[in-house]
């Protein structure tokens, strides 16, 4: 069961994800909802609880390379895994940004603007 050492994506990854979709926190429906505006304002794609094998990301924008995670309270105890998971995306050229669950509820349509200022670098930048 599980994945294999290639870190495919395997049919549990995608059960996980529609469950996570599910199960949104307030403050991942909040960004989710800004998200998804910019997708129409700005011609980029947003996908939610995307796998990206071994890992299912909160939000990605696979044009732009761009992962987004919104963390609470349980990432204070897990700060390694989440430093392994960064590392491990950013190996596969992803550039990852992370926000509290307080910083997407509060301050949202700033971390918006931060996300939407980092798709537009992305997809300038030539290695992406």
């Amino acid at each position: 069961m599980g994945r294999n050492s290639q870190h495919t994506v395997c049919s549990e990854d995608y059960g996980r994800a529609k469950r996570l979709r599910q199960q949104q926190t307030p403050a991942e429906k909040r960004l989710w909802d800004l998200l998804r505006q910019m997708t129409k304002t700005e011609s980029v794609r947003f996908r939610r609880q995307q796998p990206l094998a071994p890992y299912v990301v909160d939000f990605v924008c696979l044009a732009a390379k761009l992962v987004i995670e919104v963390d609470g309270d349980s990432h204070d105890a897990r700060q390694a895994y989440d430093d392994q998971r960064t590392a491990y995306l950013e190996k596969a050229g992803y550039t990852v940004l992370r926000f509290t669950n307080e910083e997407a509820t509060q301050n949202a349509e700033g971390v918006a603007a931060t996300i939407l200022e980092r798709v537009r670098k992305n997809l300038k930048d030539p290695k992406r």
